[in-house]
């Protein structure tokens, strides 16, 4: 009877194994089953297992190739395997999933012993990690949920083993990886934290990303917090890679003694090149998708359709662009610091208090801080006295951004210390903007130079008096006339009181030829010119170039006395160089889906504003003032004084130019063409009242042409970007006379007199 009752028990024990074993194994089946019908929420159908829906960034791309920007909810932009290096998938493989190519999307073994072996290893494979990605996103906290979870992702992984190779599985994997500050995709990472494109890789760096697949907060060798883990992790990675037979033994000891090295390049909206320019473009691309939609009727978002939009800026010039505008302003600005110094209204000129106070209460209510206070519904006094407080702040300088405590009210005083400026260049035969930079620091500054803002003009605005004068009259620049003041009567052009402008250095007498007269900036010339022409005609000209503003014809506008922004004075001046045909100033050259497909290409439009013979003559005009006038510092090959940056410049090919200097020398402009690229730089202060004390340093000649000789000396330097070099093209027919027997700039600094910018309105 016992031994029965034994029999008997033990049959019991196997009956219940057995069926608890297959039992489970049948749960798990059921399970996967009920997953696989949907029971437990909606499967990826085949369309989008096809196409996968994912964040795309828009990328923004040079005429030369390169990617200057990204529009993005998430940054992400995805490479194909192809573009991946042989070392970033050997360490993927070898680290998270080594048999990869040997499963169908579930490792079994794998699984078995992350469940019989806690803390051996994970069991998702990369195929899986995929699915999560694409598919079911976070893991969740409960473990019910998790296990549906997980049944979702295996199935999701069996289904994307049978749609896609493993070579598109490992690129798709990589780029759906969010690694963190603001980089989410492979190619994005190789940018942000090495600075270069996937491809170019090496073994080291793709160690370090595939080390922070793990997690990539906690292993991430940009926070200082997490670098010694970083770097752990990322010698693990070499050595499954040698227990992988990748590399040998010595490699790997030879690789884990390396340091960790990284070369973050952030990539934002404030970041890299051509900022200003991306914050014009993504203000046109919000227009243009609502008047373009897909074929499905609905609009494209910039932030996640993976848009390619091809620009016509060129990455090599915008960069010397940037780099020349920080060169001066830097310098320029240590010797504005030194002059308000001495300024007991620093940093304004000719203010009352209450004016000033005026500018400081206008700064603080257009401030986001002030924005912020007001939504959050606090009074005017709370906002007053917070303004008030020192708070700690990372504010900008010229040696890199510093840590301080200052009162918001400080900080407001503080910027306005700082002296501002544009370039825009464009090339005249294609109207292509090969160059864009609204300020000195964009997350600073925010103000647009370029686009936004609208200055006076003062000199630069006296080449259309002179091109009117010429293609209507046919004037010669060796027409001369007297240089005495010259007088537009009471009524005339509806003006209330006579108008007799002075010359800025007051000397008067004898004859004076056109070419001299715009050469030095003369004002009695350009009053006679406007009153020969009429001012209506004039502005009718300069509207013609591609003005838009709305200029007021009246005779101040001869000495410049007219707001207009950068890219219209450049656009405008461009028509000169292209034998009197405007082409307008493009930025864009195509526009394509996430697919390749042309969705829009954009072509110029012209039109004729003055005769090929006029427009040569103008610049004949404009190459006496960068070689007697007040551009001439451009190429005198000896050093007389300290013109702030650069000087000599000893530019030997012909230049066509035009300084510009406003009233209280509050704007400093230069306009500088050359056969193929048309460029102009704006330099001066946020308000009108921030100047230099004196025209020395506060005219355009000082202010604005170093930039412009900075910046043509790197592209001239750049024999790849083909700037010429030579002279403009001559008409076949040429009517008028240009031969006024020019004189060569002397090269004895004793006999040479440098001309000031004429001011005076």
């Amino acid at each position: 009877m016992t031994k029965k009752k034994k029999t008997t028990s033990f049959k019991t024990y196997i009956k219940w194994f057995w069926g608890v074993v297959l039992g489970g194994f049948g749960a798990v089946l059921l399970l996967f089953f009920l997953a696989s019908v949907g029971v437990f929420g909606t499967l990826p159908t085949f369309e989008e297992l096809e196409n996968p829906q994912t964040n795309l960034a828009t990328e923004v791309i040079s005429a030369d190739g390169k990617t200057i920007g990204k529009y993005a909810t998430e940054n992400r932009t995805p490479i194909n395997y192809k573009e991946l290096p042989q070392n970033i998938v050997d360490a993927l493989i070898a680290t998270e999933d080594e048999r990869f190519y040997e499963h169908s999307g579930i490792d079994f073994r794998g699984t078995a012993r992350a469940i019989l072996k806690p803390g051996s290893g994970g069991a998702s494979t990369i195929t899986q990690q995929l699915a999560k990605n694409l598919f079911t996103k976070r893991a969740s906290s409960n473990i019910f949920k998790r296990v549906l979870q997980k049944a979702k992702e295996w199935i999701v992984a069996i289904k994307l083993e049978r749609q896609y190779t493993k070579q598109e599985i490992i690129a798709m994997y990589l780029n759906t990886q969010d690694f963190i500050f603001n980089a989410v995709g492979i190619r994005s990472a190789a940018r942000i934290y090495f600075g270069k494109e996937a491809k170019d890789l090496d073994l080291q760096e793709s160690a370090i990303l595939v080390a922070m697949l793990k997690n990539p907060r906690q292993y991430n060798p940009n926070r200082s917090i997490s670098k010694k883990k970083s770097f752990l992790r990322r010698n693990v990675v070499f050595a499954q890679m040698h227990k992988n037979n990748l590399i040998t033994s010595k490699e790997k000891d030879s690789l884990q003694q390396l340091p960790l090295k990284i070369n973050y390049t952030p990539e934002s909206h404030s970041d890299g090149y051509a900022t200003y320019f991306r914050m014009y473009l993504q203000k046109y691309l919000r227009k243009w998708v609502q008047n373009n939609p897909k074929p499905n009727g609905e609009q494209y978002n910039i932030f996640r359709d993976g848009l390619k939009i091809y620009v016509t800026i060129d990455s090599r010039m915008q960069k010397y662009a940037e780099e020349a505008v920080q060169e001066h302003m830097a310098n320029l600005q240590s010797y504005f610091f030194k002059e308000q110094a001495k300024n007991k209204t620093a940093p304004f000129y000719d203010l009352k208090k209450e004016q000033i106070n005026n500018i400081y209460q206008r700064a603080k209510k257009n401030s986001v801080r002030y924005k912020r206070l007001k939504n959050a519904g606090k009074s005017e006094k709370e906002i007053e006295n917070i303004f008030k407080t020192k708070i700690q702040m990372r504010v900008f300088s010229w040696k890199g951004d510093k840590d301080t405590l200052l009162t918001p009210y400080d900080s407001i005083k503080y910027y306005k210390h700082f002296l501002r400026s544009g370039l825009l260049s464009i090339a005249p035969q294609s109207g292509h903007i090969k160059a864009w930079v609204g300020g000195i620091d964009n997350k600073h500054f925010k103000y647009d130079a370029v686009a936004q803002q609208s200055r006076q003009v003062g000199s630069t605005f006296k080449p259309f008096v002179y091109a009117t004068a010429i293609n209507q009259l046919k004037l010669s620049p060796c027409d001369t006339y007297p240089n005495t003041p010259y007088t537009i009567p009471k009524g005339k052009y509806g003006i209330k009181e006579e108008w007799t402008p002075k010359n800025s250095n007051d000397q008067y007498g004898g004859m004076l030829s056109l070419k001299d007269g715009l050469a030095g900036s003369v004002n009695t010339m350009s009053a006679r010119l406007v009153d020969m022409v009429s001012p209506v005609n004039v502005v009718r000209l300069a509207k013609s170039a591609g003005i838009e503003s709305d200029i007021m014809a009246n005779p101040s506008i001869a000495l410049g006395a007219v707001d207009l922004s950068l890219i219209e004075m450049v656009g405008a001046y461009a028509t000169f160089a292209n034998k009197g045909l405007r082409v307008e100033p493009m930025i864009l050259t195509r526009i394509e889906d996430k697919n390749g497909t042309v969705l829009q290409e954009f072509i110029p439009k012209t039109k004729e504003v003055l005769s090929e013979e006029s427009a040569y003559v103008v610049l004949d005009l404009l190459k006496g003032v960068t070689q007697s006038g007040s551009g001439v510092r451009l190429r005198l090959p000896w050093k007389k004084a300290d013109y702030i940056t650069g000087h000599p410049y000893k530019f030997t090919n012909p230049i066509a130019g035009k300084t510009g200097t406003t009233q209280n020398q509050s704007d400093g402009w230069f306009m500088g063409i050359v056969p193929n690229l048309a460029t102009g730089v704006w330099t001066g202060g946020e308000d009108r009242a921030t100047h230099f004390a004196g025209i020395t340093k506060g005219q355009g000649a000082t202010m604005a042409l170093p930039t412009w000789a900075l910046f043509m000396q790197k592209c001239y330097a750049d024999t790849s970007l083909r700037i010429s070099q030579e002279d403009f093209e001559k008409p076949e027919l040429l009517t008028i006379n240009i031969d006024c027997g020019d004189k060569k700039p002397e090269e004895d600094e004793n006999k040479i007199v440098i001309p000031e910018e004429d001011t005076d309105f």
